[in-house]
């Protein structure tokens, strides 16, 4: 950070796994080798990421993929006007049944839809999500259409990620769509299953990304930028498999993701190896290009909420909030030999005169 700017960038994390790059880079060391100062705080859901953004008091977040477009398009109590030039993690979410479905034989979509339709008229069944127009949330309407329910049996409600076990464990959800460790933590207290996977339902989706507001990247660019390279080192770390045990320790911690490291490994074991692991939800830090905002990333999301929201004609605002201009001003930043970890730029280099010029 320069010497005129003391206050540290503040940034938000949702308790998941997938909060895992933002951990390490605070945790490791990376923000303080790319010359960024960063306070890290932790939000119970996204409402409390989109309150804080529109107060100021977060400068940046990792965030459900679809906010910054949600914000952007005024969706959201508040409008602002987000950018993401980075995409955090792909892939790691679950969905898990209670017990209680699995042993009146629910194992997947079409047998859930055949218990709701035997149930019908006797009982309505609830699901949860961490955040509404969500890519959990697009996922659990995937696989309920799947089933092909009627309508008026399903209810979703949204609750905070943390929150969803024990709701499910209380009888007042059937099921819920969530990143890891929500579903390990369930599946390992006896209390629901797994039954699908966003690898199945949607391979390589966008799930986080790391949102600012665009007149954050417009005014302190260099900044940003330093930021998202921090970033994409720790995510390139993060999905190495040797690198797991220490980052599910830290991952664990209260003040992160606040559940036991033995949940926590499921979702990182294999992730970016590209193994097949159907009832773990694995998150993909780093390979196929994973960081990349590009533009069929963008059009996944836009295209679920065309789904939902039948835009006629389609809202001006969405093209600029993916910013993969931004991305690869950043990814320059990084080394290229990413194998031996990334190194910090070479002095004279232009990103060591721009690093220099902030430190």
């Amino acid at each position: 950070m320069g010497r005129g700017r003391a206050r540290p960038l503040r940034v938000g994390f949702l308790p998941e796994n997938d909060c895992a790059p933002v951990v390490a880079a605070h945790e490791f060391g990376w923000f303080e080798h790319y010359g960024v100062r960063v306070e890290l705080s932790s939000e119970a859901s996204w409402k409390h990421i989109h309150d804080k953004f529109h107060l100021g008091l977060l400068d940046a977040a990792h965030a459900p993929a679809s906010l910054p477009f949600l914000m952007s398009l005024g969706l959201t109590p508040e409008k602002h006007p987000c950018v993401a030039g980075l995409v955090l993690s792909l892939e790691g979410n679950a969905i898990t049944v209670s017990r209680s479905l699995t042993r009146q034989g629910v194992v997947d979509a079409a047998t859930m839809g055949e218990h709701v339709r035997r149930e019908r008229g006797r009982r309505s069944f609830t699901f949860g999500v961490a955040s509404p127009l969500s890519p959990q949330y697009f996922l659990l309407c995937q696989w309920l259409r799947l089933a092909d329910m009627p309508h008026s049996a399903v209810r979703i409600e949204s609750a905070p990620s943390e929150q969803l076990f024990p709701l499910l464990k209380l009888g007042y959800l059937d099921g819920y769509c969530a990143g890891e460790p929500w579903g390990s933590v369930a599946a390992q207290a006896g209390v629901g299953e797994c039954v699908a996977t966003s690898a199945q339902l949607a391979p390589l989706h966008p799930e986080k990304v790391l949102m600012v507001r665009r007149e954050f990247a417009e005014k302190r660019g260099e900044e940003h930028e330093l930021l998202l390279a921090a970033l994409i080192h720790a995510g390139y770390r993060c999905g190495q498999p040797g690198d797991n045990a220490a980052l599910c320790g830290r991952l664990a911690q209260a003040r992160y993701v606040n559940a036991p490291a033995d949940c926590v490994a499921p979702g990182l074991a294999g992730a970016d190896a590209g193994q097949a692991r159907p009832l773990h939800a694995a998150n993909v830090f780093y390979r196929t290009r994973a960081h990349e905002p590009s533009a069929a990333k963008a059009a996944w999301i836009t295209g679920q909420l065309y789904d939902f929201l039948r835009w006629a004609p389609r809202p001006a605002g969405l093209d600029g909030v993916f910013r993969p201009d931004i991305y690869r001003r950043a990814r320059r930043l990084v080394s290229s030999e990413l194998e031996d970890g990334p190194r910090a730029p070479r002095e004279g280099s232009k990103a060591g005169r721009r690093l220099a010029c902030l430190v």
